[in-house]
């Protein structure tokens, strides 16, 4: 379905809960009850975070409520990894803190990918686990009440639904401890005052604070039929300085949507941060994972070659086997437009992320590449003519068709080489390529010495669209009609489509 899946009340805000669709006299009953939900909040968006860009939302409670017992829960999708600190939540200031009961921050940890919670000095968790998939979207939840007599009780870590155990620190709080958070100190999301580096990157969804109540992670998520940890709309209370963030209102983006109005002031964040990758619908990015020597900001969008050698690119986050595929990049800028984009099988690399690869290029037989300043394409180092190029303005359309084994490229809504991907017509060979494999796309730099600029857009863009036009499933917002039997590059569409 169009919509992720979600259909109607997802559970009743009593004592009994119960997922999916409900029956006929489930819902007459919460009706003559009094349980149907009146406001069921449920996003299908995020909000992009850039740390180039100190993106931020702070807010200071004009009143101290619950420093004892409260509830964090949040969706979030990484962009940059292992290159420093990144905060999505943080209370007080770090840098000017002489108490540990002034300073309250949750980090992605720089060198290890891990997860850290600091009250000052004081290290209350670091986690095993590493989160360093940019391709997927995590729930977290941090779920605290210092009042429990047992010391594992007062502070619960949650990922996905999943109660953490496995630490490489874990300190407790002691018994009635008073946290800073709830108090009126500056509360941020995507920042950690007093450490400039600390900024976060990527996509945050669901962004919610309770207070005065530790809840399981079931009041913000629940395990579909496919086994898949997925957010359901929160029907509770909030507490005083609680608050519900779900992005929605691209003019006001620190909305809270909770009875309480605790909204955000918004920093460097603007209507274009707004995004529809969001936890149900997971769209492809680029892959922080490969090693290269270019700059991706704007949650894996933007792709910034540095003008030196070696030349890296990167692939996407998403392969596919099948189907019909679907993608635009805006040529923001170049000083001698040799900006290259490419599709690669699953071998290209092998694992390998230290050497470099170039699409197309000699020995790299996995992949073809497109020229854009001269619209040839190339496989083996040979290049074929293929139609006129592109430049600084243009938008390149791109399309994968799996189930026909052949990829196309256009500049501004007219494919090359008089081919056409809706009527299987013309289309670059892809014999290079191994059929059996997950194909991906691919960004390079054709030479050394340039400092080119593109922005990917697979239905989710970093940039302004004038058209908005969507796929035949309702997906992505692209410049350019999407040929017929195309799809955005999302995890919907591929459960249905791929």
């Amino acid at each position: 379905m169009a919509n992720g899946g979600i259909i109607g009340p997802l559970n009743i805000p009593t004592s009994t809960t119960a997922t999916g669709v409900w029956q006929q006299d489930e819902q007459y009953e919460a009706k003559v009850t009094d349980t149907w939900p009146q406001r069921a909040l449920f996003t299908t968006k995020s909000l992009r975070f850039n740390r180039g860009s100190s993106d931020n939302l702070t807010r200071t409670p004009s009143s101290a409520s619950n420093r004892r017992t409260f509830t964090l829960s949040f969706w979030v999708k990484r962009a940059d990894l292992g290159s420093g600190n990144r905060s999505p939540f943080s209370v007080g200031n770090s840098g000017s803190s002489t108490s540990d009961a002034n300073w309250f921050t949750l980090i992605f940890h720089g060198s290890t990918n891990t997860l850290r919670l600091v009250q000052y000095n004081n290290q209350l968790f670091n986690t095993n686990r590493v989160f360093r998939d940019s391709s997927a979207w995590y729930h977290v939840v941090v779920a605290v009440d210092t009042t429990q007599g047992t010391a594992s009780n007062r502070l619960k870590l949650y990922i996905n639904g999943v109660q953490e155990t496995s630490f490489s620190t874990v300190n407790y709080p002691s018994q009635n401890y008073d946290f800073v958070v709830n108090t009126t100190t500056q509360h941020m999301i995507g920042r950690e005052d007093g450490n400039g580096s600390a900024y976060f990157s990527g996509y945050l969804s669901e962004y919610i604070l309770i207070d005065g109540q530790q809840l399981a992670p079931t009041s913000f998520g629940v395990t579909n039929s496919d086994g898949v940890w997925t957010p359901i709309p929160y029907l509770g209370t909030y507490g005083t300085n609680g608050f519900n963030l779900q992005f929605e209102n691209a003019a006001a983006l620190g909305t809270d949507s909770s009875p309480n109005g605790n909204t955000f002031t918004v920093n460097n964040l603007t209507s274009i941060d707004q995004s529809t990758d969001y936890p149900v619908v997971n769209y492809a990015t680029w892959n922080s994972l490969i090693k290269t020597t270019s700059t991706i900001s704007e949650g894996n969008l933007k792709y910034a070659q540095p003008g030196s050698n070696p030349v890296f690119g990167s692939l996407s986050t998403i392969g596919v086997t099948s189907g019909k595929w679907y993608a635009e990049l805006n040529y923001t800028s170049g000083s001698s437009h040799k900006l290259v984009l490419g599709v690669a099988d699953e071998t290209f690399q092998n694992g390998n992320t230290t050497a470099s690869y170039d699409l197309g290029k000699s020995g790299t037989t996995s992949s073809i590449a497109y020229v854009v300043n001269t619209g040839d394409y190339r496989v083996n180092n040979s290049n074929t003519s293929w139609g006129s190029g592109g430049g600084d303005g243009d938008i390149i359309n791109m399309a994968i068709d799996r189930d026909n084994n052949k990829i196309y490229f256009g500049v501004n809504g007219t494919w090359g080489n008089s081919s056409n991907p809706a009527s299987n017509s013309g289309g670059i060979p892809t014999t290079a390529l191994d059929s059996s494999t997950n194909w991906f796309w691919g960004i390079t730099a054709d030479t050394s010495g340039t400092s080119d600029v593109g922005e990917l857009n697979f239905g989710s863009p970093s940039f302004s669209i004038s058209s908005g036009n969507t796929d035949g499933n309702g997906y992505g917002n692209f410049e350019y009609a999407v040929p017929s039997g195309y799809y955005a590059l999302n995890t919907a569409n591929l459960a249905e489509f791929g």
